[in-house]
């Protein structure tokens, strides 16, 4: 049990809305709805570029090989508003998707990786109530009920798969963790630490009502695994606010003495 269980707890059980938690560090863990399901938002992107990096691991696809921008949708990212003369690698594809959460990259990387393979590497990764149902802003998927869900325990599940573990080269991990270091959103987990002391590479994802966030943080020796996730928010302000102060929490037990 973290020393900050009973803080945590609190933040969760007043928030106005529908929270869940699962934080990892060494032997010590927090709890909080973990296994519930939840809709992922751009969290989903996290699986999406493991199987990316399993592909290019068998040579399925060439992380080098250059892709013309076809298919833009708004919301997140910046291909929507680029010309149709701009060339793109995969792993641009796959970075973007991850570090400005680019919906249009992430529609590429579904097209190419396919979506019956990305299921399949979910559920072999144990990630058991995660599913990817449909495309980002597939808006007449949502008006049938299709969405993309998952839960706490599995988005950590997912991060130690990039941590550790053989589900993945030790090149590729090394390669998800620069991208997901490279994260341009800091309004959640990151918001109240300071970035040049601990290293973090997380993923965040919003919707209406929604706000997730999830990341590694690695301080010395010590590493910490954790995602928050919450549906139903009054106020999404509020949401943000107490996973800020769950980050700022794990930030001072990792790097007190």
């Amino acid at each position: 049990m973290l020393h900050f269980s009973g803080e945590m707890k609190q933040l969760l059980g007043d928030l106005k809305g529908k929270a869940g938690a699962a934080i990892e560090i060494d032997n010590d863990c927090f709890y909080f709805n973990h296994e519930e399901v939840f809709p992922s938002a751009s969290v989903i992107k996290v699986p999406i570029l493991i199987e990316a990096l399993r592909q290019a691991e068998s040579a399925n696809i060439d992380v080098n090989e250059s892709i013309q921008i076809r298919h833009r949708v708004g919301g997140s990212g910046v291909l929507q508003v680029l010309s149709d003369q701009v060339i793109v690698t995969v792993k641009d594809l796959m970075t973007l998707m991850i570090t400005v959460s680019d919906n249009t990259a992430t529609n590429m990387m579904i097209d190419l990786l396919g979506m019956d393979a990305i299921n399949t590497t979910i559920k072999n990764m144990g990630m058991q109530k995660t599913v990817l149902q449909r495309k980002m802003m597939d808006f007449s998927a949502i008006e049938r009920g299709l969405n993309n869900l998952t839960s706490p325990a599995d988005i950590v599940t997912c991060l130690k798969v990039i941590n550790q573990g053989d589900f993945l080269t030790e090149k590729s991990r090394k390669l998800a963790l620069e991208i997901m270091h490279a994260q341009q959103f800091h309004d959640k987990l990151s918001a109240m630490i300071d970035p040049e002391a601990i290293f973090v590479a997380g993923k965040t994802g919003s919707l209406p009502q929604v706000e997730n966030d999830c990341a590694i943080f690695k301080w010395g020796n010590k590493t910490a695994y954790v995602a928050v996730l919450m549906d139903q928010l009054e106020d999404s302000y509020s949401g943000r606010r107490v996973i800020s102060k769950i980050g700022k929490y794990l930030y001072d037990s990792l790097t007190t003495p």
